[in-house]
């Protein structure tokens, strides 16, 4: 599974990545973070505050850092 983070690269985009990689090494699931940090790129997901979450091509989270819970419902965990 594929999952973007969209972000400047702020305490909570790295925060939000982080939180990611470490729910799927608890779960087991296979991750794989990409950041993605230009701005355009971000406007063009239509994400105008950060960090945002991108699963499948679709923002599934935006403007804060995930909860634990979200990001485990996210990979099926």
């Amino acid at each position: 599974m594929e999952i973007k983070v969209l972000g400047p690269g702020c305490a909570k985009c790295k925060a939000t990545a982080d939180l990611i990689a470490r729910v799927s090494a608890e779960t087991g699931t296979p991750v794989t973070v990409e950041k993605i940090e230009d701005m355009r790129q971000i406007v063009g997901y239509g994400v105008m505050t950060t960090p945002a979450v991108v699963i499948g091509e679709k923002v599934v989270h935006k403007g804060s850092v995930p909860s634990h819970d979200q990001v485990k419902a996210w990979i099926g965990a």
